[in-house]
């Protein structure tokens, strides 16, 4: 049996280029596909594929080559919000939270838009004629529909802050060709954002855990996560006041809290510290009424309070706390888990992201 090409990797045509020269040194045969041959600085994202059985050792490689890349990368210069968009219905509604929060710790925002280009030529045959469309062609057209829905939106958010609906903040927006969630995460990888603000659809009937963009950038990525659901009723930032955070009385929990409520920073917030309990312990109480004390005596100006529930890994019992203490937002934090973990043992986030209508705030401290 031959052994088949796979995709190793969606990178720029210069990257692509880089790992290919030091795969081939390796003695790993390296191929570049989806490239446009006639302007190659237009393949924003090409595909680097090698043999199957190259797999192991070539992923070894490129890893240890984009960690050194990674150390390369110059310092931050100033506070970023990153809004990761696909022109859905809910993004307005994501913009004016983005903005806002952005405003709120002295931000500028960046628009990250993801496209994807096939790899493959379209063809189309009927009884009369058979036409093709060339993956350079193709790439020419999904590149100017991309610019032409970007340059829509910008101006339609320029008119939005003279009219005086958005903070007056700057604002830029960023291309990238390739899957979603791995463009997301690289990108927070290598910027590392102060927030990612995005859009979720919510409560679904459905049970599968697999699919939802939101859900994998919640699990992964390093920078706190800010999800709004389509359904959410809430529709201005000043109306997030009630928000409940999630502990298991780790001391990262302290570091989480403190950056929830300098990201929220609304004079009339109320914090509600929930911990799970199936069977009621004095101690679980003395650990929040002290985790309550400490907050009150950091920030005397807010309203904190604590609830044990039966158990903070079921979606339906946190939604009942939701409702009974109408609560704006659940925040929590949460460890990083690999793909694996994450398909046979979702988290949190990946369960709240399918069955809660309220915003989400994930932290990864």
């Amino acid at each position: 049996m031959d052994d088949k090409l796979v995709t190793l990797a969606i990178r720029t045509y210069h990257r692509a280029q880089m790992i290919k020269t030091v795969l081939q040194e390796e003695g790993i045969e390296t191929v570049i596909h989806n490239l446009n041959l006639e302007n190659p600085e237009m393949a924003v994202g090409v595909r680097v594929r090698i043999k199957e059985s190259d797999l192991p050792r070539a992923l070894k490689i490129v890893e240890e080559m984009e960690s050194a890349w990674e150390e390369e990368t110059p310092a931050k210069e100033s506070k970023t919000v990153l809004i990761p968009i696909d022109f859905a219905d809910q993004v307005t509604k994501t913009i004016d939270f983005g903005f806002k929060m952005a405003e709120n710790i002295s931000a500028e925002v960046v628009f990250l838009y993801v496209y994807f280009s096939p790899a493959f030529t379209i063809s189309m045959n009927n009884d009369l004629s058979t036409y093709s469309i060339s993956d350079s062609e193709l790439l020419r057209r999904i590149i100017s529909s991309a610019n032409a829905d970007v340059e829509n939106m910008g101006n339609q958010i320029k008119k939005r802050i003279k009219s005086g609906d958005l903070p007056n903040i700057n604002f830029k927006f960023e291309l990238k060709e390739g899957v979603p969630e791995d463009q997301i995460l690289d990108y927070c990888k290598k910027y590392k954002p102060d927030l990612v603000v995005m859009g979720s659809r919510g409560k679904k009937i459905s049970n599968e855990l697999l699919g939802s963009v939101t859900a994998e950038v919640m699990e992964s990525c390093a920078s706190p996560v800010f999800a709004v659901p389509i359904m959410t009723k809430q529709e201005s930032f000043s109306e997030l006041k009630k928000i409940a955070f999630i502990t298991n009385f780790d001391q990262k929990d302290l570091i989480a809290v403190d950056k929830v409520i300098s990201t929220f920073n609304n004079p009339d917030m109320e914090l509600c510290f929930i911990h799970a309990s199936d069977s009621k312990q004095p101690w679980d109480e003395i650990l929040l009424s002290g985790i309550k004390v400490y907050f009150s005596n950091h920030y005397p100006n807010l309203k904190t309070n604590y609830e044990l529930v039966e158990s903070t890994e079921s979606p339906e019992k946190i939604n009942e706390f939701i409702e009974k203490m109408q609560i704006d937002v659940l925040a929590f934090n949460t460890r990083r888990k690999k793909l694996f973990a994450r398909i046979f043992n979702p988290g949190l986030a990946y369960k709240m992201i399918y069955s809660s209508n309220i915003p989400l705030f994930v932290t990864h401290v």
